[in-house]
């Protein structure tokens, strides 16, 4: 026989419900475990019609289960399937209904060098589609731009290079730096943000967006979107020189025109520059030539002239007859511009009497008269239908009213509790009942 004392420590314990048990890990789990980047591949994928997701996330040696709701898988921008390597942003919890370990997914993303090649060949073909990189929409680049935009590093070798290049082939062109960041968190943003503003202020001929060579990382920026529609909507003409020859960008498609190193961007930027000052130079000896042949030929035409030069009096006499005639057809046309004036002002008068608002005011008065009068017609006609139905219903309900039936020298029973009483057999002797008549009631006592 067990003994009082274990009868009370029996009695003192305090026990828990599973489901107790699952809400208080499930509490403790989420108030001690910030939020965690986990990556692994995605197994057991499942979408059901509520729109969240489930799915197990694993690798070689575990696993866990994971669900992401349908306001935080909006924002993913890739088909989700099995086998995909993604890294997600999530939150330890506990399924308390069985009592499982999981993640809540805030933020998912596919994983590694692959998801980037993907990402990156989403959007060029995107961006193919709109047409940002067909050839017909590209401007051409001015012969001599007065003064060069380059946007990149103020700190890299990219600058030094341009200013070498422009320095020796092209030392009219003015420079004008642009500085940005090129890599790293940010410098999308910087380097749309210079293009629209070199387009907005207009101060350059001509811009060059680049940086030196690096790994696909390092050149993403010139892979954003934001980038690639700055570069799309620019106003002025650009030379996209991003990386080494080999690399090739979204900027490097949309710009104008590619150079394959940003010192290629300064000799394409200065091409012209050294081409012109030998056609200069050529067009000189050429028109010193022209001229000289144009001095002897208008000499001769000058002799010739003087040979067949008229008497100043005769030039005057026919210069005046040519004047006295011009002006009678000036005369004549203004008189026949101004008959016309006045047969179309005269057409737009009588127009505008058809259409003078005294008369529209007065048409649309009568036939707001005629409105009024109909309106009042309907009414009438609408208020007669309405007394006739009411007439006839009224009939009718009077017609299997309990009260006509009254009228007729029924009377209605009821018992001590207010009940109609239907069957006389019911009723016992001494027991009182009221009687309702058309006019008045009455209280009788059953014998």
């Amino acid at each position: 026989m067990p003994t009082s004392a274990e009868n009370d420590r029996k009695n003192t314990r305090s026990v828990l419900t599973v489901s107790d048990l699952n809400r208080e890990v499930k509490q403790l789990l989420e108030g001690s475990v910030p939020l965690l980047w986990v990556g692994g591949e995605v197994s057991n994928f499942a979408a059901p019609s509520s729109g969240h997701w489930y799915f197990t996330l694993k690798d070689a040696r575990a696993q866990v289960r994971c669900a992401m709701f349908r306001n935080r898988n909006r924002s993913v921008r890739f088909a989700l399937a099995n086998g995909h390597e993604v890294v997600t942003r999530a939150r330890v919890s506990l399924y308390e209904g069985r009592g499982e370990f999981q993640l809540i997914v805030e933020h998912l993303e596919e994983a590694g060098f692959g998801a980037l090649m993907r990402q990156l060949e989403a959007l060029k073909a995107r961006l193919q589609a709109e047409g940002l990189f067909d050839p017909t929409r590209k401007k051409p680049l001015p012969p001599l731009p007065t003064t060069i935009g380059v946007i990149t590093s103020p700190t890299g070798a990219v600058v030094r290079d341009i200013i070498q290049v422009l320095g020796r082939r092209y030392p009219a062109a003015n420079l004008e730096i642009l500085p940005v960041a090129v890599q790293g968190a940010g410098a999308a943003q910087q380097i749309a943000a210079a293009i629209e503003l070199a387009g907005q202020l207009q101060r350059c001929d001509l811009l060059i967006v680049g940086r030196g060579g690096g790994s696909l990382e390092d050149l993403w920026p010139f892979n954003e979107e934001i980038v690639a529609r700055a570069l799309a909507n620019c106003p002025i003409p650009t030379i996209s020189a991003v990386g080494h020859e080999t690399d090739t960008t979204i900027a490097d498609l949309v710009a104008d025109m590619r150079a394959p190193t940003p010192s290629a961007a300064a000799e394409i930027a200065s091409a012209r520059a050294v081409e012109l000052s030998q056609a200069l130079t050529g067009i000189n000896h050429r028109l010193m030539r022209a001229i000289q042949l144009q001095l002897r030929h208008l000499t001769q035409r000058a002799t010739l002239t003087g040979n067949r030069l008229r008497h100043p009096r005769e030039q005057l006499q026919n210069r005046a007859q040519r004047l006295d005639h011009l002006e009678l057809r000036l005369q004549t046309a203004i008189n026949q511009g101004i008959n016309n004036r006045r047969v179309h002002l005269d057409n737009a008068m009588r127009a505008f009497s058809r259409t003078h608002p005294q008369r529209q005011l007065q048409r649309s008065s009568q036939a707001l008269q005629q409105h009024r009068l109909q309106l009042q017609r309907n009414m009438k006609l609408l208020l007669q239908q309405k007394r006739a139905q009411f007439t006839r219903s009224n009939a009718l309900l009077n017609s299997v009213s309990p009260l006509a039936i009254l009228d007729r020298g029924y009377a209605i029973v009821r018992d001590e509790s207010d009940k109609i009483i239907k069957d006389a057999a019911k009723l016992k002797q001494g027991q009182r009942v009221r009687a309702r008549l058309a006019s008045g009631e009455f209280a009788a006592l059953v014998e």
